[in-house]
């Protein structure tokens, strides 16, 4: 007779309990379902191995199981009996060890998380609470649960009951052998802990917690956070792999409960919660210090690698977990034409954050050696020089994309800043699948950046190489349209050129991505400026802005575009937000459009910033000489005028205005020696008619003004879509030609 028929068992049990039938089996034990005679109620049964009993002898087992029949806690099913009994006769007969618990008319987390694989945020919060609650009674008696996982978790009535306390410490203490030669673990290999997992004799209550977070995850997750085919398989990723996030799959997770989860399931015992309390309490308040919208700057990453040419590649790591983060709309993120600015750090991370006016700094680091890449980032509070989050990647190179997402994911969840699922499904996807494509376009960016009529030339073939390796590179198509347009506005190209190949990029690009936020800005800037489609370019900044909340670069052109029609306070305000995203780069930008609405004293103070930040910056001091001549100071504004053009060497843009304000300011003579200057120059370069519209304002050449502008417009030459809101021309707006003009461009 099987030593574990109901017969068999009946018989053992007999005058105590009569088994009814078998309702489960695990790891250690079978249950079953039985009556208690003496008592007249239902309860399980648990008959451990024989091969287990057999291992651990009844006498010690039963002394240290005793340990759980003294735990009383709500959240705690009860041990109401154990002991020994002998089955069977002859060869077949065995003694088994028993223990009684109360039948619980519920299911257990397993059973319902097979039905419905996620649970509630909600449910799945007050679940842990309730588990931590009988988990911090228990480790304050000493008893160490060792196998927390959704078997033994109960759910009866709306509550849940851990199950099974003190068996997993009764083996393991009683025994005074490794169970690996009786096929019996103690522990589930998904929910162990790392150090129970090694096999280490003395565990502690953060073991439970480590246990209890992977209950967790699974509950919001629908799986536990590391899994595999072998007990061996999730060792290994439970040891090497980071801590996955949980807000990667379920982005309505906030981010109190991710950080907690992350605390719980750290590597390190020392790094988890003291106790199951302190897990409880994270799970449902706010940490402090939390801002509303973090301010990070993301330091230009330092190339370890001794090879000079791959300095496109760690600034290439900087500008993309840059882009990631800035779709990130619950964030502030300094542009990287800021952080740029101190790739050569001479400041403190605290000096660099007063100047950026930010509060959190990513530094990183960047090893490449043949086709792996070693790659470090560390997330540091500015005020306080506290490390936030860290971590090492050391990665095929062929992962780039999802460290970048990684990184981005990690610092919003270390920041607490909420991700809806569309933000996070656009860092998740990656922009190309051939390396080679994201390594011409990360060296394209880097050729292009230093501006000189080779470097950009090189740049556009570096591009138009990434795109022939991948025509579906959206973004390859987007930065190559951004140099397009870049090259009209600075006359390096003939716009009637340089526009419509923009346009043609930009287009290809949103055909590929429409989701790509960059691309949608640029599409917008070609609307307003070459094809004078004011509405449909502001529908595509403010859908490029939804797609792309921190983009610098949109709310500055957008602001011109506001700034275009007159909106000036519109204008400024879009500015102010350029100003905040990238505080370096647009200081002079928001002090134009301060100019643009006649509000002086602010331009002043603009326009000294800037000049102060970046002495040698010839645009900063230009806005600052026509601010001090709008407020009186006309001597110091042309000496700074003068400034501009010498720092400039004579680029006529500068000269234009210097002979204007000469102009203006009653020397006329000075005006014409400069208006001939850009004449002569003309006749062997190119110069922009719109440049030489300037001069004539100032003289009152009204007429012949009009003759350049009306030029500019032919030709999409210069700031030619700014003539409405500009001061400059304010006193050609009453001359039939600039009426004219206005309405032909839509300005009407």
């Amino acid at each position: 007779m099987p030593s574990d028929s109901l017969d068999a068992l009946n018989a053992g049990l007999a005058g105590r309990y009569r088994i009814e039938r078998k309702i489960g089996s695990g790891g250690m034990a079978t249950v079953y379902l039985a009556e208690d005679l003496k008592h007249q109620r239902k309860v399980a049964v648990k008959v451990l191995l024989p091969q287990l009993a057999s291992a651990l002898g009844p006498d010690r087992f039963l002394r240290e199981i005793a340990i759980a029949a003294n735990l009383n806690h709500p959240h705690i099913l009860a041990l109401h009996d154990s002991g020994e009994i002998a089955v069977g006769s002859g060869d077949q007969s065995a003694r088994l060890l028993f223990y009684v618990m109360p039948y619980i008319t519920g299911e257990s987390l397993r059973q319902r998380l097979a039905r419905e694989k996620q649970l509630s945020i909600e449910e799945t919060v007050r679940i842990t609470r309730q588990v931590a609650a009988a988990l911090d009674y228990a480790h304050g008696r000493g008893v160490i649960h060792r196998d927390i996982k959704p078997e033994n978790i109960l759910l009866h009535e709306g509550e849940a009951m851990v199950a099974d306390f003190g068996i997993a410490l009764a083996v393991t203490v009683a025994s005074d052998i490794r169970l690996t030669g009786t096929g019996v673990s103690i522990g589930t290999s998904e929910y162990m802990s790392p150090e129970q997992a090694m096999g280490e004799g003395h565990l502690d209550s953060r073991s439970d917690i480590y246990s209890l977070g992977c209950v967790l995850f699974e509950m919001l997750a629908g799986e536990p956070p590391y899994t595999g085919p072998t007990a061996l398989a999730v060792l290994a990723k439970r040891l090497t792999d980071p801590v996955p996030s949980v807000r990667r799959l379920r982005s309505t997770v906030s981010p109190v409960v991710e950080q907690a989860l992350q605390k719980a399931l750290a590597q390190a015992p020392a790094d988890r919660f003291d106790s199951a309390r302190a897990f409880a309490d994270a799970l449902s308040q706010p940490l402090p210090g939390k801002a509303a919208r973090r301010a990070i700057a993301v330091l230009p990453f330092v190339n370890l690698t001794a090879d000079p040419e791959n300095e496109y590649f760690a600034d290439g790591m900087t500008e993309d977990v840059i882009a990631q983060l800035a779709k990130i709309r619950n964030l502030k993120v300094i542009s990287r034409t800021s952080v740029m600015q101190f790739k050569k750090r001479e400041q403190s991370l605290r000096e660099i954050a007063g100047l950026l006016e930010a509060s959190t700094m990513l530094e990183g680091s960047v090893r490449r050696a043949g086709n792996r890449v070693r790659i470090v980032a560390q997330l540091i509070d500015a005020d306080n020089d506290q490390h936030l989050w860290a971590e090492t990647y050391d990665r095929d190179i062929t992962d780039v994309f999802a460290i970048q997402s990684d990184v981005a994911l990690q610092i919003a969840a270390a920041l607490q800043a909420e991700l809806s699922p569309d933000e996070r499904a656009r860092i998740r996807k990656e922009p190309t699948s051939d390396l080679r494509a994201y390594q011409l376009y990360l060296q394209g960016r880097h050729s292009v950046i230093r501006y000189t009529p080779e470097s950009v030339r090189k740049g556009i073939e570096l591009f138009r190489q990434s795109i022939a390796r991948d025509p579906n590179y959206a973004l390859a198509y987007t930065a190559l349209a951004q140099v397009y347009t870049e090259l009209a506005e600075t006359g390096m190209m003939s716009p009637e050129e340089a526009y419509p190949a923009a346009r043609d990029a930009v287009a290809n690009a949103l055909r590929i991505d429409p989701e790509l936020g960059d691309a949608h800005g640029t599409s917008a800037f070609v609307k307003f400026v070459f094809e004078f489609d004011w509405i449909g370019a502001e529908r595509g900044f403010q859908r490029a802005l939804e797609l792309n909340p921190n983009g610098a670069d949109i709310y500055d052109l957008y602001g011109r575009l506001c700034s275009a029609l007159g909106r000036f306070d519109d204008g400024i305000t879009m500015q102010q937000r350029a100003y905040e995203l990238d505080p370096i780069a647009h200081r002079t930008d928001i002090a134009n459009a301060y100019l643009r609405a006649g509000r002086y004293d602010e331009a002043l103070q603009a326009a000294s910033r800037a000049t102060d930040l970046d002495p040698g910056y010839s645009r900063a001091h230009s806005t600052l000489g026509w601010a001090l001549i709008k407020k009186g100071r006309v001597s110091e504004g042309l000496g700074q005028l003068e400034l501009a053009v010498r720092m400039s060497a004579g680029e006529p843009l500068f000269s234009a205005q210097l002979g204007q304000a000469y102009a203006e300011t009653g020397q006329p003579a000075r005006a014409r020696e400069i208006l001939r200057e850009l004449e002569e120059r003309a006749s062997r370069a190119f110069v922009s008619p719109y440049s030489l519209a300037y001069v004539h304002t100032g003289l009152g050449e009204h007429d012949r003004a009009m003759d350049y502008l009306e030029r500019a417009y032919r030709e999409r030459t210069g700031a030619v879509y700014g003539i409405k809101g500009s001061f400059l021309f304010a006193p050609l707006r009453t001359h039939p030609r600039f009426t004219a003009l206005l309405k032909t461009m839509n300005l009407a």
